[in-house]
């Protein structure tokens, strides 16, 4: 049994220091070097029963790679990642670590292994030694398979289709691939060198991407699907939750995502016309909506040089540390500092919006209201409003909510598919539409949710597709 994480401590790689960050959008995140990396891994304990398995969507099996690492196996460590985890260099980058949360030591001060800052070392260190290489599949079925969208969840699909000898097409509506790894996520979270890297190899082994291909529009669905043997639906959860209140109309409100996309495109060398840039330099900034994608607009709002970022959020504050409603090994809810918090932002909780304030069309303010939330017998939470109210100064307002449902005009009403109570794409059997060779993969079907699930979401579609196709 390992022992030394009764001597060593959880020791992070950090972020760089605040005033060089936010001048650029290089990532934030530093690395240690493999020495220090190579300890940390030697803290993953002998567990009876490792949660993080549990902890983990893709069943990444932790202690096993943890091992080889710790004894310099850097290979040996790839090998055992890649096998439940078609791009641990994103994973590595942008998921919350829910292992980390059912980790056994975190009963011990909260010190967990670092298995997130680990995985993303270790698919680094094999990029650089190149044991990632091309690996087409030795013959082909004569199977055509179409991915429509090009995020985790289709590219983990294409992936597992093409390794199959399927001939694999993705589909993708924007200029380039990636889905909102590419257009959603900061460079300075994910620099998209990384998606490049991978896509090359993919290439390679023979997976076809066609960008700026709309498909399902203007009656072209039919010719489209004659083409294929099966179909995967994987174009996420585009509908954008709303906030119809007075005023809403006025120029300066805008979705988290079309800050966020903009933002790419311009650093991707994109031609954006003056007259449609959002800007919040010099400008009082107001986030509403917690979660990482406020959180990302904070980080950018920080880097347009804005005058303030205000952050509010209608729910209470989460406890600080550890909560005794989510205990281990469940995912905590507490509170999460990100980078971007760090680096100047204040954050309020308890206010819900009432309306838009504008001047000759612009927004200048919003008024909020302070809540309450009592807890009623059934154990579900009322919200109440106290009747505190201000106005926040803001020239800019960013809605940051989440995500209702994937977005039914064009595609999937044309297509016919059914819909869940909630408004995504109902599987009837694992992974399948309600139309036979149509398949879902993603938050297309799940919700908006992790990069980690909906790369395992396409790990399952892909099954089931492989599956339809022998049958």
């Amino acid at each position: 049994m390992y022992k030394t994480f009764l001597t060593i401590n959880r020791k992070e790689a950090g972020y760089r220091p605040v005033m060089e960050r936010i001048t650029d959008f290089g990532e934030v995140e530093q690395t240690l070097n493999s020495e220090d990396r190579m300890l940390q891994a030697s803290r993953c304990m002998d567990c009876g029963i490792p949660f993080c398995h549990w902890s983990c969507p893709l069943g990444n099996i932790m202690p096993e790679w943890q091992d080889a690492l710790s004894k310099g196996k850097w290979q040996q460590a790839y090998e055992l990642l890649i096998s439940t985890n078609n791009f641990p260099e994103f994973t590595g980058r942008v998921c919350p670590a829910l292992c980390e949360k059912g980790c056994v030591l975190m009963l011990s001060e909260q010190q967990p292994v670092t298995i997130r800052e680990n995985e993303a070392a270790v698919a680094e260190h094999a990029f650089q030694e190149d044991y990632i290489i091309p690996h087409p599949p030795a013959s082909r079925t004569g199977k055509k398979v179409a991915i429509i969208g090009s995020g985790p969840a289709g590219l983990a699909a294409a992936d597992m289709l093409n390794r199959q000898g399927h001939t694999v097409t993705v589909y993708e509506k924007e200029e380039a691939i990636g889905g909102l790894l590419r257009f959603g996520i900061p460079d300075f979270k994910l620099n998209k060198n990384i998606i490049d890297r991978r896509l090359s190899i993919l290439e390679k082994e023979g997976i076809i991407f066609e960008c700026n291909v709309e498909v399902g529009k203007e009656g072209s669905i039919k010719r489209f699907f004659e083409r294929f043997d099966a179909v995967c639906l994987a174009i996420g959860a585009g509908q954008p939750r709303d906030l119809p209140v007075e005023g809403r109309d006025l120029q300066g409100i805008h979705f988290a995502l079309e800050l966020l996309q903009q933002q790419n495109r311009v650093i991707a060398g994109g031609n954006i016309a003056f007259s449609q840039l959002i800007s919040a330099k010099n400008k009082r900034v107001l986030v509403i909506g917690g979660g990482d994608t406020g959180s990302d607009c904070v980080g950018t709002s920080i880097r347009h040089k804005a005058a303030k970022v205000t952050q509010i959020e209608i729910m209470p504050k989460p406890p600080v540390g550890t909560n005794p409603d989510t205990p281990w090994p469940t995912y905590p809810n507490t509170l999460k500092t990100s980078s971007s918090h760090l680096e100047g932002c204040e954050r309020r909780w308890n206010l819900a919006t009432k309306r838009f304030i504008g001047e000759k069309g612009k927004v200048k303010g919003v008024e909020v209201v302070e809540v309450e939330w009592i807890k009623t017998e059934d154990g579900k939470l009322s919200m109440k409003e106290t009747g505190k109210s201000e106005i926040i100064k803001a020239e800019l307002v960013l809605l940051c909510m989440g995500f209702l449902h994937p977005v039914h005009e064009g595609l999937l009403n044309n297509l016919g598919v059914n819909y869940d109570s909630r408004g995504n794409v109902a599987a009837i059997k694992p992974n399948m539409s309600s139309i036979p060779n149509v398949f879902v993969a993603g938050d297309v079907t799940t919700g908006a949710s992790l990069v980690v699930r909906a790369i395992d979401s396409g790990r399952k579609a892909a099954a089931e597709i492989n599956k339809f196709l022998k049958s």
